[in-house]
Order: structure tokens, then C-alpha cells, then sequence
């Protein structure tokens, strides 16, 4: 599929023209397939402090296969850096600014496909919505996760230092040994190590069938990892010459396996969210925390990886990657679901074997049955809410306690540090959202301090805002819909109210009558509500949809019914 040029317009195609030859574009390419590299970067963070070295490698590759490539540069948000800034409030939000910034770029020059390279964990959900908006060829290429270290004898990775964090607030751990582990945790460029939100939706953008089959999960710089670049910048000139679009790989089939996928390697949390914004943008009509919540107890666990268990993400590549876990889940998965590397599913798993089945179980042999990511309703979250559980789930089913109630993840701290928060007590954070944080703030620091302070087992915590998907410990009720800020039940619940969470029957409730949260409810809607901020988060929350909805930024497209949208195909491009 090349876009014809000619139809912007005489005026258009001459000043598009003399902009490229004036970059030294050779004539006879004007006419070659025109190749967005999507390049996400920034030097703010390691995990994508390389990808800059990526684009020269890439440019070579889709040159040789016949094509013009084109640098786009982009928002280069990074969860553990961007996160400083109000409580963690601009991450969600930059996922969409992503999505605007690729549409631009590459929409406004009529470009004819694009490789994007993913890293931290708003990259490659944000470059496959675009890539669905746009419906252009497009091919997502996972960039690798960092190596970790080792401090004092002991292996260390980023998760353990943010984990680390909480036991020094609580006077179980020293600054020094913090300090210590913090310098040794990460050693070269790359996402997170584990199966944190970057490498599960890297993992995801393979089971979707929008990045290449055996690219994914891949430590970075290494040999593999320059192999998929240079695959996907062939590739990338084949696709628009082949016409195929990103709706056409993102189907339902292709949704339904990329869950089974997250349910089966114990994933991020965060995947829930982001794949129903992918669907949201392609057009296709999925409930994607209905697909978590129906497959939840078909799809055993067959990987037990940081931090849901002891295994390490090196050891899942070594094992086979994502292609050994589907191979795995052959017999659960819709094998005619189509793949940018041409053919089906069904074709890329043929022959595929797994290296090491210890990390990959068989479905005979699972890890687990029940699932550890668990989605729940009741009367606190009518429209669900998601519960995440370690692979080796010994904690409590059933935590029935008693509300203590704060308004902001500092706010909670600094009741906690007081000895405010003891056993029993349900921690609820409201007012999180994206409406009302604006954003979505991230609540992951106070999971993570409960632990520290050797409360992890003893009190629960129940929000609206998110979490990182390197949380799994304790029981936390996140991303419960509605939010407090547009009236949800969560805004309602005052300290001492009765709270049960019950994970046997996927339920979270408020056990206060109905009267009394009626009462509650006309006094809040009384109440002044705060004011959207100026700038970028102000325009977010007048915008944004429920969580449930993938909290996206724009209107349903319209519903498929029948082939692809987007340009018609032309068989030749002039400048």
C-alpha cells in the first residue's frame, strides 16, 4: 500500500518536494515506500538511552528492502522519572500524548508505514493505538530490558530497589544498604527487568501479531535484539507493498490471545487497560476486562517470573520467549489470527519447541491454576476493579476490615509513619483517577511502604488510581471504576466503614446501608468539586473515558463492518 501524493495537491507535492531535496533525498527515492521510524527517546532514563543508537541500523535495513525512512520523534515518558512530578500523575496521560504526537508526525506527511521502537511502558501501547488510529502498515519492535546486578552476593534489580525503598522508611533497612543496591541494580540500557508493564505489553504486541514472531522478550543491544530490527526493517517495506494494516492483525481472535498471554505469564495489571485503548482505537468491538475475567480460570500459569515468582525475565527469553509460552497455550489460543510476519498464528507456531519447560510449563503442569490476575465487582467498584496476586498465592482469599480513609498517597504516608495504619485496616485511596487525579496517580509507593512496615499481610489497600505493574504483594484493590472524583461509591466511604474483599467471589464491598450511603451521596454532590488544573492535565481530565474504557482521549471510531479504513490503497507514490 503506497499513498498516492498527488492527491494533497499540486502546491502540497511541490513545497513536500522541495523540503526532502533540499535534505539531500535523491530523486529516485521519492517514489519508494515512505517509512516512519517512530523513535521515542530521550537521555532523561536508561531505558531508552540506546534507542538512539537503533535508528541507524534501522534506516540501513529498510533502505536495502527499498524504502525511505524517516525519523518521527515523540513524547519519551519514563514511569520511574516522569513519575517525580505530582504523584506519578502525568505517566497514564503521556501513553496519549504519544498516540497525538505519532498521528501528527506521520499522518500530516502522509507517510506509508512505520517501525516504531517500544521501551518503557507507555511506548508501546501509545504506538500501537496511533497505529490503529492511522491503520497505516505498521510494526512494533520491543527494544530490550536492561541487565541487572548483583550487591553483596545477592541478585538486584529495579524492583527490589523499589521494594527496598519501603523497608528504609521503616527502619528495617539502612540508607547505605539502599544506596548500595540502587548502584548496582540496573547495568546497561533497557525496560525493567521482570514482568513489569514494559515487557508485558512488549510481550502482548507479539501475541497481538503487531510485532515480529521471537522478538520479544529481549535483553537489549544484545545479537537478538539487532536481529529484530533489522528483520522488522525489511518487513516494514514488504507490509506496504503487501497493503496489510494494523486492523487487519488487531481482530478479536488477536485480543483474546494477547489475554490469554498476560493471564498465562502472571503479567502487569497494567496490560488491562492499555489493550482495551488499543481496541478502542482499531475500532473493534472487545470488552477486554470481560476477557480477563472469562478466561481468568481457563488460562493456567505456566511462568513464574519477577516479581511473581523466582524465575528471571533472561531466563524466559532463554526458555523461548513469548513464542514458547504460546506454543505452550496452542490448544487455547485462535491460531487464524493473521501476524505482520505474514500467514497466521498457526504458522508461526509451527515447529516452535520450548527450551527450557520449567519456565515455560505445560498446560498439564502449570505453576498454578488459580489466576493472579483477578478481576472484581461489587458495591464499592459497580464497574470492577483489579486485584493482583503473586503465582504462589498462600495469602488470605478473604480480608474483611475496617476504612481508613486519605486523600492523597502522601497524606497516607505520613499516617502511616505515624502509626495511624495498623492491622485490619483497609486503606482507601480516593480521588486517584483519571478525572480526579488528573491522571491516574500512581498509589504504588504505599503498597510498597506497607510492606516495609510488615503490614503487607495485615492491611489491605483499595483505590482508583493504578499501580506499577512491579507491584505484587499484599492485597490491593486497584483501578476501581467508578472513580471517587465522578461519584463513585469509593468517594463515599468514611473511616470505620465495614470493607470485604473476597477474591473466591471476585467481590469488594462496602457493607454500609443503603440509606446511609444515599445520605452520603447527596452531601457529596453538595460539595464544590476541584477545579481542572491549567495546562496539559486539564485538558486530560475534560477528555478522558473510564479506566474501564481504556481511559482514552477521543470518540469511538466507527465500528468495522468490513474491510480496513484509512487510505485507499494506490499502486504508486510520487513525492
Amino acid at each position: 500500500m503506497l499513498r498516492s501524493n498527488l492527491a494533497v495537491g499540486s502546491s502540497r507535492w511541490a513545497v513536500r518536494r522541495a523540503q526532502w531535496r533540499a535534505l539531500g533525498i535523491a530523486e529516485e527515492d521519492m517514489t519508494k515506500p515512505k517509512i516512519a521510524i517512530v523513535n521515542s527517546s530521550s537521555k532523561l532514563a536508561i531505558c531508552f538511552s540506546h534507542l538512539d543508537d537503533v535508528v541507524g541500523p534501522m534506516e540501513e535495513a529498510i533502505r536495502a528492502a527499498g524504502g525511505l525512512p524517516f525519523e518521527v520523534r515523540t513524547a519519551a515518558p519514563s514511569d520511574f522519572i516522569t513519575s517525580a512530578g505530582r504523584d506519578g500523575r502525568y505517566i497514564l496521560p503521556s501513553r496519549d500524548l504519544i498516540v497525538n504526537d505519532i498521528e501528527v508526525a506521520v499522518e500530516g506527511a502522509q507517510l506509508d508505514g512505520m517501525v516504531c521502537l517500544a521501551s518503557c511502558d507507555k511506548t508501546a501501547p501509545g504506538q500501537v493505538m496511533a497505529a490503529a488510529r492511522l491503520d497505516i502498515p505498521t510494526i512494533i519492535v520491543g527494544c530490550g530490558y536492561q541487565p541487572s546486578g548483583r550487591y553483596e552476593g545477592e541478585h538486584v534489580d529495579i524492583e527490589e530497589v523499589f521494594l527496598a525503598a519501603g523497608h528504609v522508611a521503616a527502619g528495617r533497612m539502612t540508607l547505605e544498604h539502599l544506596t548500595g543496591m540502587s548502584d548496582n541494580a540496573i547495568r546497561g540500557p533497557g525496560v525493567c527487568a521482570g514482568m513489569g508493564t514494559a515487557n508485558s505489553m512488549h510481550m502482548a504486541c507479539e501475541a497481538l501479531g503487531i510485532a515480529l514472531p521471537g522478538t520479544t522478550p529481549v535483553l537489549a543491544n544484545s545479537p537478538a535484539m539487532w536481529d529484530g530490527v533489522r528483520r522488522a526493517g525489511a518487513r516494514i517495506v514488504e507490509l506496504v507493498t503487501e497493503g496489510v494494516r494494523p486492523r487487519e492483525v488487531l481482530t478479536p481472535a488477536a485480543f483474546a490471545n494477547a489475554v490469554t498471554v498476560m493471564l498465562a505469564t502472571s503479567a502487569s495489571v497494567n496490560s488491562i487497560k492499555h489493550l482495551q485503548a488499543i481496541a478502542h482505537e482499531a475500532g473493534c468491538d472487545v470488552d477486554v476486562p470481560g476477557l480477563f475475567a472469562e478466561l481468568a480460570d481457563r488460562v493456567p500459569l505456566l511462568c513464574s517470573v519477577r516479581p511473581n515468582g523466582p524465575d528471571s525475565i533472561e531466563d524466559l527469553e532463554a526458555a523461548g520467549g513469548t513464542l514458547a509460552v504460546m506454543s505452550q497455550l496452542a490448544d487455547l489460543l485462535d491460531l487464524s489470527a493473521r501476524t505482520v510476519a505474514g500467514g497466521t498464528l498457526g504458522d508461526v507456531l509451527a515447529g516452535v519447541t520450548v527450551a527450557d519447560p520449567e519456565v515455560v510449563r505445560p498446560v498439564s503442569r502449570p505453576f498454578g491454576e488459580r489466576p493472579s490476575i483477578v478481576m472484581v465487582h461489587g458495591s464499592l467498584a459497580p464497574g470492577g476493579a483489579v486485584v493482583k496476586r503473586p503465582v504462589h498465592d498462600t495469602g488470605a482469599q478473604v480480608f474483611r476490615g475496617t476504612a481508613i480513609c486519605y486523600g492523597t498517597r502522601d497524606e497516607a504516608l505520613a499516617g502511616l509513619s505515624a502509626g495511624e495504619i495498623r492491622p485490619g485496616h483497609v486503606v482507601v485511596l480516593g480521588g486517584l483517577g483519571p478525572v480526579g487525579g488528573p491522571g491516574m496517580a500512581l498509589g504504588s509507593a504505599l503498597v510498597f511502604a506497607l510492606d516495609g512496615a510488615g503490614l503487607g499481610d495485615t492491611v489491605a489497600l483499595v483505590t482508583d488510581g493504578q499501580m506499577s505493574g512491579l507491584v505484587n504483594t499484599g492485597t490491593v484493590v486497584g483501578e476501581v471504576n467508578p472513580e471517587a472524583a465522578v461519584g463513585g461509591p469509593l468517594g463515599l466511604v468514611e473511616d470505620g466503614d465495614p470493607i470485604v474483599i473476597d477474591l473466591v467471589r471476585r467481590r469488594v464491598d462496602l457493607e454500609v446501608p443503603a440509606d446511609e450511603l444515599e445520605r452520603r451521596a447527596a452531601a457529596w454532590a453538595q460539595r464544590t468539586q476541584v477545579q481542572p488544573d491549567t495546562g496539559w492535565l486539564s485538558i486530560y481530565r475534560q477528555l478522558v473515558s473510564p479506566v474501564a474504557a481504556g481511559a482514552v482521549l477521543t470518540p469511538p471510531p466507527h465500528t468495522r463492518t468490513g474491510g480496513p479504513a484509512g487510505p485507499t490503497p494506490q499502486e504508486t507514490s510520487t513525492p
